[in-house]
């Protein structure tokens, strides 16, 4: 069974040095050597107890401060800041910590806010906690996290220590080639907001028996929400933004990625966006309707519309995953992910733009590389296009301050500041890049 649990190596010594290097990314204060010894063989029953001193020890919550500290981000309702907290960051760490051991620490509301859906009209909801929340729930997720961990499957890589986008980027890619054509293309309706509260909690019974950590997770799930200067409390969902909602929503779907690995079918999930790669149509049916059965059963719904059955040997039929567009042979990046480019690029290079061509060029090259990074396996067609589009922004900027009207005709603004001009001034090539890219990986065979 994939789902399986490593299993406590031979070589493992007293010092717990082979238990490390299976468990590189959990805190050693934390989870001992022998913590995770029993983490690896089982506890008594699967379920673990007396996990909340280990919240509130000190050092683990200065440990998570300084992981909420290294990741920014704005104030909550307290309208505390990180800087405003780090100017008394002892004291406001022993006040968390004495609220913990008591039992009356009591999470503030959480702020909602509305962020643009990149290329799309839709708005999502992103909640923010305050510094000290976000803080406690750093320290209880790097309690539990290798608990759950411990169990989940091979093919869930979304927000787990070790895994990324480009890990199941990789797997799709893989099977594809392999001859899985038939791609289960499904999307869960609102799944962050459509979490059952009960059913979800149980889940986390099943394996923590510490009723203040079990409590202080509840008291995350309903959390108050302060949206326009109106309060409510949510009855369903986990709150987007909340450090611990990543993990618990990969509980939640745990059981379904089990019962479809136990089914034979290769799914492919990242957080609720997943893909199930089949060779065959009838399969793909088939791993369809187990598929809204089991999410079904735990009250959740597929998106009528947005989930469907794609053939990618077909002329023109391909899907859209982590940002991409697949073909069976090819891939390239999703409309809304070109357009999210450009957008950006569009901000940084405003005609009216009043800073140095040099200044722009390295805030443009910010975005370019980090973009490239991610995208940098798509088809090699896609860079050419975006480099020009990007110079012909840069060649409006320099012929508004020249003064020259009108549009450029004839190519004369090529003549003027031809490629080897934005070459010279450092502008990153994205075509460039992907050939030297391309050329590293073969060289590497």
């Amino acid at each position: 069974m994939e789902t399986k649990p490593p299993k406590v190596p031979e070589t493992a010594t007293q010092d717990g040095e082979a238990l490390r290097a299976l468990w590189p990314w959990v805190e050693p204060s934390i989870w001992t050597d022998r913590m995770l010894a029993a983490l690896m063989k089982g506890v008594k029953g699967g379920v673990w107890f007396s996990l909340i001193d280990k919240v509130y020890r000190p050092s683990t919550l200065e440990k998570a401060w300084r992981r909420v500290k290294a990741n920014r981000g704005k104030a909550g309702v307290d309208c505390q800041s990180i800087e405003m907290f780090e100017a008394e960051e002892g004291r406001n760490l022993e006040y968390l910590h004495e609220q913990l051991r008591a039992g009356t620490y009591r999470p503030h509301p959480v702020k909602r806010v509305w962020r643009d859906k990149p290329g799309s009209r839709e708005k999502r909801p992103l909640g923010i906690p305050a510094v000290r929340d976000r803080i406690v729930q750093t320290a209880l997720r790097m309690v539990i996290e290798p608990i759950f961990e411990r169990e989940f499957a091979p093919r869930n890589y979304g927000f787990r220590p070790g895994r990324s986008c480009k890990d199941a980027l990789r797997q799709v890619t893989r099977l594809l080639k392999e001859g899985y054509v038939w791609v289960v293309d499904a999307d869960l309706k609102g799944y962050f907001d459509s979490i059952p509260h009960d059913r979800l909690m149980e889940e986390v019974r099943k394996r923590i028996a510490d009723g203040r950590v079990v409590e202080l997770i509840e008291g995350y799930l309903k959390q108050d929400v302060l949206e326009e200067n109106k309060l409510w409390t949510p009855e369903q969902g986990s709150p987007q933004g909340a450090v611990v909602s990543p993990l618990l929503s990969n509980l939640y779907l745990h059981a379904v990625d089990v019962a479809v690995a136990a089914a034979g079918y290769e799914m492919i999930r990242y957080a609720d966006d997943f893909v199930i790669l089949c060779r065959t149509r009838k399969e793909a049916e088939r791993a369809l309707e187990l598929t809204r059965t089991l999410t079904g059963e735990r009250g959740l719904e597929l998106h009528p519309t947005k989930t469907r059955l794609v053939n990618v040997d077909e002329e023109g039929e391909g899907f859209d995953f982590l940002g991409y567009h697949f073909r069976k042979d090819k891939k390239w990046p999703r409309k809304k992910s070109l357009e999210k480019l450009k957008d950006t690029i569009r901000r940084k290079t405003k005609r009216s733009n009043g800073q140095s061509l040099d200044a722009i060029i390295k805030d443009v090259n910010r975005t370019l590389k980090g973009w490239f990074g991610y995208f940098k396996h798509s088809y090699r067609t896609t860079f050419e296009h975006i480099d020009g589009w990007i110079r012909r922004r840069l060649r409006s900027i320099l012929r508004k301050r020249k003064k020259l009207r009108g549009v450029s005709k004839g190519g004369l603004d090529h003549q003027r500041w031809p490629n080897k001009f934005f070459r010279d001034a450092g502008l990153f090539c994205l075509k460039e890049a992907h050939v030297s890219a391309c050329q590293s990986r073969r060289g590497t065979r």
